[in-house]
């Protein structure tokens, strides 16, 4: 799918250490400013227990996840709009990503400088806000001289993409992201080759170092996203970073200890994937069980296309049920004497979950 996300912050809140366990990779990670300065690329399997459920029941070779791609792109300052601390190199890296995490630190620690003296969440997340509302207002003002002159071909494309700038230019200059203007699809196609970073869909990633003691910078931030419709995620990049050393016996043992279902690592690749707008459908058979990653609303030509170019150009029907289907009935061959197993052609939209057979002819 090239879909993916970018890690952004301010320096030394914690993004490539996020990055470092996501990946299990060994992104450079010091205190101080600009470690990082090109960006770091991993890809993140997607964890789903449907997989090793469907594997259960269908016989395999082999279990294949859907992934997920993470951008770990270097700390913005004040002023990165215009150029501070390398700022517009890493504003474009923003402007190349699907989504934003947006890692915030809300963890006291005398050895790990902080840029801005000292811990403010809100602050932290204003100042990443108001560089990125300043570069897309420069973006959106040089579209817009261009567009004046293009006008006088009356080209009504161009007379109508004037009207959804004007629009955008009025929001960011009330400081509003372009994700929170009341735009409508018709007009946020208008300006998706602009590529605007507040455009993006953002989850913040609250970065802790000891839950109970950092409960009121959480809530804050919880509040904050809360505000504007965006989701979080707590996590403490320390100790994941130690759980992702251990055997995978060790780790069961240890979330069975502290109470918990999975790792902050495994919940954030999640609302990793929500927030890119994906969905997973599967294929199952002697070799293999995969998860396949598609766009919701997606019709079944197109979602046999991410398989191969072929299945799509040559679509005749998808053979399809439901992963829970087959859960509840024990068995394909059940799934099909319950009547379960449907023919969709060209318009069916497919579901998170459904278990696919491409009929295809070329």
């Amino acid at each position: 799918m090239g879909l993916n996300c970018g890690i952004v912050g301010l320096p030394n809140v914690g993004k490539s250490t996020i990055f470092n366990a996501l990946t299990s990779a060994k992104a450079a990670s010091a205190n101080y400013p600009f470690c990082t300065i090109d960006p770091n690329v991993g890809v993140v399997a997607v964890p789903d227990l449907r997989l090793d459920k469907i594997a259960e029941i269908i016989t395999t070779e082999k279990i294949v996840p859907t992934t997920v791609e993470f951008v770990d792109i270097a700390g913005l300052v004040k002023g990165a709009s215009q150029g501070e601390g390398l700022g517009n190199q890493f504003l474009g890296h923003i402007k190349n990503v699907n989504a934003i995490l947006h890692v915030v630190r809300c963890f006291e620690k005398s050895d790990i400088i902080h840029v801005e003296g000292g811990i403010h969440p809100i602050r932290d997340i204003e100042i990443i806000n108001t560089e990125l509302i300043l570069a897309d207002m420069d973006t959106v003002e040089k579209r817009l001289l261009k567009n004046e002159r293009l006008l006088k071909t009356g080209d009504k494309n161009t007379i109508a993409a004037a009207g959804v700038l004007k629009k955008v230019r009025n929001g960011l200059n009330s400081n509003k992201p372009v994700r929170l203007l009341p735009l409508s699809d018709e007009e946020r196609n208008l300006i998706e080759d602009m590529h605007l970073m507040t455009e993006k869909p953002v989850l913040y990633v609250v970065n802790v170092f000891d839950f109970e003691k950092d409960k009121q910078y959480i809530e804050a931030v919880a509040n904050y996203a809360n505000q504007e419709n965006s989701k979080c995620v707590v996590i403490s990049g320390d100790i994941e970073s130690e759980i992702v050393q251990m055997e995978p016996s060790e780790r069961k043992t240890y979330y069975l200890e502290m109470g918990m279902e999975e790792s902050g690592l495994e919940k954030l690749i999640r609302e990793t994937y929500g927030l890119l707008g994906l969905i997973t459908y599967f294929t199952a058979g002697p070799k293999e069980v995969k998860a396949w990653t598609i766009k919701q609303g997606t019709r079944a030509p197109q979602a046999a296309g991410v398989i191969h170019s072929d299945f799509e150009r040559g679509f005749i029907c998808a053979e399809t049920y439901n992963y829970n289907d087959l859960i509840a009935t024990g068995s394909e061959q059940k799934v099909k004497e319950k009547g379960l197993l449907r023919r969709e052609g060209k318009e069916y939209i497919v579901k998170d979950g459904d278990i696919m057979h491409f009929r295809f002819n070329v």
